[in-house]
């Protein structure tokens, strides 16, 4: 894709600080980190979202995101570590082209990602359960 900025590191026409890379993935620096350490694994072929990537793309880039946060986990030592990974600006994807963060925490390092534990009314999840079972079953 022309003007995706992601397409136009893995090409080599803006800069990146690269980490790992393989047939399928590209491992880079986030130049705008939530912590030190932050990367980014990004499929090399253009997709949007996780809707459009191709399975063995996003097997790659899972792949790629272990090797890369044991990787952290020697080289930084964090007590902690998410795998972000969004879709769509609701989400606040903010490039699309699929992509996973990886993001080393520390503790009591004042970033967030918490969220108030609330109950669920029960009748909406298993309602909720149902329709996504079917949809499941439906191959969609």
């Amino acid at each position: 894709m022309s003007d995706c900025v992601f397409c136009k590191i893995r090409d080599g026409q803006i800069p990146s600080v690269k980490v790992y890379e393989d047939e399928r993935t590209l491992a880079i620096m986030d130049i705008n980190p939530l912590s030190p350490g932050h990367c980014l694994v990004l499929t090399k072929a253009h997709a949007a979202t996780l809707f459009e990537v191709d399975a063995r793309d996003l097997e790659a880039a899972i792949g790629a995101a272990k090797k890369v946060a044991h990787a952290l986990r020697a080289a930084l030592a964090p007590d902690g570590l998410n795998l972000l990974q969004a879709n769509g600006a609701a989400a606040f994807q903010s490039v699309p082209h699929f992509h996973l963060h990886l993001i080393p925490r520390w503790a009591k390092d004042g970033k967030g990602f918490d969220w108030p534990l609330v109950a669920g009314d029960r009748e909406e999840i298993m309602t909720n359960a149902a329709r996504l079972r079917a949809a499941v079953e439906g191959g969609r």
